[in-house]
């Protein structure tokens, strides 16, 4: 019970620290410049709390049911030694999760000239074939960074050809696509199958599946605007919720709360059913932490539901709102440094960035902390909100961000030790989750509108932005940690060689 307490307060800890600076921002913002109604601040508050008591569940259930599961299951696929096996079910694993993913239903909203059914599809068998690629190249140690310039050439070359109203929304695609449901599950997934491995550079290939499994939804996209020719159209945002009072603020997140806990009843389904499937036939786990495994779920079940419920209900409104306002102002180029703000906090709150900087430290024996993975986040997101909302008053083509972007992180793929690129590579699917979606999204909507551009082409691309620019902060760290671990080597090799100098002749003999 006391364990259990440590742990408990330990989640309130971070999750405080997490999202109470970007309540802060919004407040202080809401009673200075940026003025918003008393219905929309109520929202937002209540959300807070939906969310932080959401996260504090979400990720005490991912360390009690989700990273045990999936490094069961890779281990198990690994230890069956058929490959046609592994090939099969890691298709499975990929197609089955990414179609119950609740942020693939917003992006097939998002495409009206591709029937919904058919983009889920393809975004699914985009994710199950890059899943089996990625386990493939853990299986036989292939290098990750050749493997990245490949695809993402591919990824260039086909989006030249399709329409700037669809580009971004294709390249949100894989971000979207690798949410909180799937993250912690694929990436324990990594775990597992690494375990088997007995080399020394296993560690540094169980990361880089979220990497690779990025790029097949964003090339689905593509080749399905390449087959339907989208034409620009315009984006309808949804109306804009007002409360007189409390009352009816209450029913409003009582009306949406079923929804969300269909929405996660259904995701959480067919992870559960797989792992099932292994735990009948290869008896995974015996009867005791078979429990606490299914407690874990629980807690993972109902985290998702508040955390979702709070940001679509509480934050999106007011995201959206106060994106109008600010960009609204005589100074509107104010809402880049505010956005690079908003970014730098809210990246911390993302449920899946707490997997993945846990696993980070947990993987390298804390030779990369927690606290250095979550700075690099927090700058890169900060930078790519500062340049989203660039783009927001200026008007400028994604490709002016998101090419040079990543011709810099590919190349700093061939300079820094391999499992940064792996880590840099897999946070990118991470960053951009809920949080991005539902509040920075909606926030470069309302900003915008303000200005009067074109929110299909200016304002969607957010997600990309914020997937992109960690790439190159955690590589960054990367090469700051090989010059370091150079230096040290150093000293240590002139200190060695100055105290063999100082003996005398009588000293070396008798050594």
């Amino acid at each position: 019970m006391k364990v259990f307490q440590t742990i408990l307060r330990e989640k309130v800890t971070e999750t405080g620290k997490a999202v109470l600076p970007v309540i802060g921002i919004v407040l202080i913002l809401c009673f200075s410049i940026a003025p918003i109604s008393p219905g929309i601040l109520m929202a937002f508050l209540v959300g807070a709390v939906f969310l932080m008591v959401g996260m504090i569940l979400f990720s005490l259930g991912v360390e009690m049911s989700m990273t045990p599961m999936g490094e069961r299951v890779g281990t198990c696929m690994t230890k069956t030694r058929k490959l046609w096996i592994m090939i099969l079910m890691g298709f499975v694993l990929g197609f089955v999760i990414t179609v119950s993913e609740p942020d693939l239903q917003v992006l097939a909203e998002q495409v009206p000239s591709v029937p919904n059914l058919i983009l889920i599809i393809a975004v699914a068998v985009g994710v199950g074939i890059f899943l089996v690629v990625a386990l493939l190249r853990m299986l036989f140690g292939i290098a990750l960074p050749p493997m990245l310039v490949v695809f993402y050439l591919v990824v260039f070359a086909l989006a030249f050809f399709v329409p700037d109203s669809f580009l971004a929304v294709a390249f949100d695609s894989g971000g979207v696509t690798t949410g909180p449901m799937t993250v912690p599950f694929i990436m324990a997934l990594g775990v597992g199958i690494a375990a088997i491995r007995n080399d020394r550079h296993a560690s540094d290939d169980s990361f880089g599946l979220v990497a690779l499994c990025s790029i097949g939804p964003i090339l689905a996209v593509l080749i399905l605007g390449l087959i339907y020719h989208p034409e620009s159209y315009e984006y309808v945002p949804d109306a804009m919720p007002e409360f007189s009072n409390s009352v009816e603020l209450c029913h409003y997140f009582l009306e949406e709360l079923p929804e969300y806990m269909k929405e996660m009843a259904i995701s959480l389904l067919p992870i559960v059913l797989f792992f099932a499937l292994f735990q009948v036939i290869f008896r995974l786990v015996p009867g005791r932490s078979l429990i606490k495994i299914g407690i874990g779920l629980a807690y993972t079940y109902v985290g998702l539901v508040l955390f979702l419920t709070g940001v679509n209900v509480g934050f999106s409104p007011a995201g959206n709102y106060l994106g109008q306002v600010l960009a609204a102002l005589p100074y509107r180029w104010i809402i880049v440094p505010i956005g690079m703000l908003i970014g730098y906090f809210i990246v911390r709150a993302e449920p899946a960035v707490f997997v993945l900087t846990r696993q980070v430290e947990e993987i390298t024996d804390g030779a990369i902390s927690a606290g250095a993975m979550g700075l690099s986040l927090s700058i890169g997101v900060s930078v790519s909100l500062g340049l989203a909302m660039i783009r927001v008053l200026t008007g400028l083509s994604i490709f002016w961000f998101i090419i040079p972007g990543y011709a810099i992180a590919l190349g700093l793929s061939f300079f820094v030790p391999k499992i940064f690129t792996a880590i840099a590579f897999d946070s990118g699917g991470v960053a951009s989750g809920p949080m991005t979606a539902t509040f920075l999204l909606p926030f470069a909507m309302g900003a915008c509108s303000a200005v009067g551009g074109n929110i299909i082409t200016d304002a969607f691309g957010v997600v990309a932005m914020v997937a992109m620019t960690p790439l190159i902060t955690i590589q960054i760290l990367g090469l700051v940690f090989r010059m370091r671990a150079a230096k040290v080597e150093k000293e240590e090799q002139e200190a060695y060689v100055s105290a063999f100098d100082g003996m005398g002749d009588m000293e070396i003999i008798e050594l």
